[in-house]
């Protein structure tokens, strides 16, 4: 069995889900998580690509939001599209991160990962808040490579 595998049960992998679905209840933005093992090139390069692998640039408003974690390599990377990129505060994505880092230094990666997404859908909202017209454009699930 891999390390992905391993690294969430199927109960945590619903509260992250649940998490996702708060998250975007009130935003007309996009968010996901992705796990996999290890990472064969640099973090961020590697959440680029699966940004685009899941379609996440294709979002009307561009204001997705990738959570990526590689496993094994103990990297994680959030990386926000170019709508929310544009208008969060310098200091956002860092402070994300440190919010993640903190849970998951303790061993407590199914709250890190809640944490990151609730964060990221608070500053979506503010930004992009939920119109009767908008509809959930990519799926909730938890994606693994």
């Amino acid at each position: 069995m891999s390390k992905v595998e391993d690294f969430l049960t199927t109960e945590e992998e619903q509260e992250i889900i649940a998490a996702i679905r708060t998250a975007e209840r009130k935003t007309s933005g996009e968010i996901r998580v992705h796990i996999e093992d290890h990472v064969e090139i640099d973090a961020f390069d590697r959440a680029l690509e699966v940004f685009h692998l899941l379609k996440m640039d294709n979002t009307k408003l561009r204001n997705g939001v990738l959570i990526y974690v590689a496993v094994r390599d103990r990297k994680f990377v959030i990386y926000g599209d170019e709508g929310i990129n544009n208008v969060v505060p310098d200091n956002f994505w860092n402070a994300t991160r440190d919010l993640m880092r903190d849970h998951f230094t303790k061993g407590n990666f199914t709250q890190g990962l809640i944490a990151g997404v609730l964060q990221a859908g608070k500053e979506l909202q503010q930004h992009f808040p939920w119109d009767v017209d908008d509809k959930n454009e990519l799926s909730n699930e938890i994606s693994k490579g």
